[in-house]
């Protein structure tokens, strides 16, 4: 199949787009719909020492040791996508909100604009939301480990909230080229690890929920090497919700991080702990 372009030229798809075409495809970002989601939450209360210890520089503990997971079924148009969010409590500046640990995504195209936009630590798993009458189960996976699975029945209606919004933290960063970058640039200083200093990021959310119904469960935590969310156990479970919401966001870079300070913690970000430390593979094409 022949692509004409300009001058009746075969059309280069790796070639460079013309300003026009990059203009409207912003346009078009900037106009989506309302998306809706069906998703299941689930809020708890774990150890405190737990929670403080995987906070990153400068975030720092709220005055409960909360844990929340979310898992939605996303009704993107064209396909459905499955998402997930295994956060903790966390605050910064005054501001209360939560710390993202790892959130499992069906598509690639979501990991994308999460992870190089706003920093969000976002993975290829498995997402589960399932619902046959009143009984409902709820699970991530990866590497065939389901390391969250949340389950139960609808026990009744829930009053709808009024618009709230949400803050979630996020850190922004590249590994160094040479794995030993000082955080300037140039990846040839003090083994800090980043080819540029990392960055906090506020993303805020608009959350509009169209029904909310409370589940009477439990949630189970599964060991798993790569995503080891069981160490930070339900001491006092506060709700399971299954709901239909809408969300908009936006994020701010509020301050650039000691990377030093955040480098300690880099390996939540990834499955194998050592490859923040990589250098280049020799002989790569």
């Amino acid at each position: 199949m022949r692509r004409e372009g300009r001058y009746g030229m075969a059309r280069v798809r790796y070639g460079a787009r013309t300003w026009a075409e990059i203009a409207a495809a912003r346009t078009a970002g900037s106009r989506l719909p309302d998306i809706w989601s069906t998703g299941v939450v689930a809020v708890w209360e774990s150890d405190p020492d737990a929670v403080a210890a995987v906070l990153p520089p400068p975030l720092k503990p709220t005055g409960r040791p909360l844990v929340r997971v979310n898992i939605s079924k996303v009704d993107l148009p064209g396909y459905p996508l499955g998402a997930g969010s295994f956060a903790v409590a966390a605050a910064h500046d005054g501001v209360e909100g939560w710390y993202p640990l790892v959130m499992p995504m069906t598509h690639e195209r979501a990991l994308v604009g999460g992870r190089e936009v706003f920093g969000e630590p976002k993975k290829l798993g498995e997402v589960t939301v399932e619902r046959e009458g009143l009984v409902v189960r709820a699970a991530l996976a990866r590497h065939g480990i389901e390391f969250v699975e949340v389950r139960g029945a609808v026990s009744g209606p829930l009053p709808l909230p009024e618009p709230t919004r949400k803050t979630d933290f996020y850190f922004k960063f590249l590994p160094a080229v040479d794995g030993s970058g000082d955080g300037s640039g140039d990846g040839s200083g003090d083994g800090s690890g980043f080819d540029a200093g990392p960055v906090l990021v506020h993303c805020v959310r608009n959350e509009k929920v169209r029904k909310l119904e409370r589940i009477t469960g439990d949630v189970v935590l599964r060991e798993s090497m790569y995503d080891p969310v069981a160490d930070l156990p339900v001491r006092e479970l506060l709700g399971i919700t299954i709901s239909e919401k809408t969300t908009d966001q936006k994020g701010t870079v509020v301050e650039r991080v000691d990377p030093r300070a955040l480098l300690p913690y880099i390996h939540q970000r990834y499955d194998d702990p050592r490859q923040i430390h990589d250098g280049p593979p020799q002989g790569s094409v």
